[in-house]
């Protein structure tokens, strides 16, 4: 075998080598991908988990309107997911004070949750539209009220339980 015969058997060796285990290593994720992969159930249960007692602070623009972002905060208090379909009711607040019911559609993007509403009368405040996604102690998306659109964006932080704000409900 001449010299570069010989090299190039070892650099193949070599390269098989090093991508083998590589290979291995790629056959052998999806199997512990999918062993791991939450059922929709625990899904369910663990963002009711994670939501209740979750504070978001962020900012928003308004498209059209100068001035950048503003800041916002909202508490969820509880969330709970109701029996049918998608709809989950989210017990907020955006003060201290009040607290509002809000009808929410939660739908899953493979285990990310993504809060959709569309055209939602909300009373004493209006109809809202939004796509927010959650992921990583982060959110972001869109919003509509009325007329009026932007985007939102913040992290979300787990209130310790002598910390949730007791907010009155919301006046009927």
């Amino acid at each position: 075998m001449s010299l570069r015969h010989l090299s190039w058997a070892m650099l193949t060796t070599l390269a098989l080598g090093l991508v083998a285990p590589a290979l291995h290593a790629q056959e052998a994720a999806p199997a512990a991908a999918e062993a791991k992969t939450p059922t929709a159930e625990e899904l369910i249960k663990n963002l009711e988990k994670e939501l209740t007692g979750m504070k978001l602070t962020g900012r928003f623009t308004t498209i059209g309107k100068e001035g950048g972002a503003k800041e916002e905060s909202y508490v969820i208090h509880k969330a709970t997911k109701m029996p049918d379909g998608n709809l989950w009711m989210l017990s907020a607040s955006m003060n201290e004070k009040t607290k509002i019911p809000v009808p929410i559609d939660i739908e899953w993007a493979g285990t990310t949750p993504i809060l959709s509403m569309t055209e939602m009368a909300i009373p004493g405040l209006g109809t809202f539209s939004c796509r927010v996604v959650l992921y990583d102690g982060m959110y972001a998306g869109t919003w509509r009220h009325g007329k009026v659109t932007g985007h939102l964006f913040g992290t979300m932080e787990k209130l310790p339980v002598d910390e949730k704000p007791e907010a009155k409900p919301a006046p009927k």
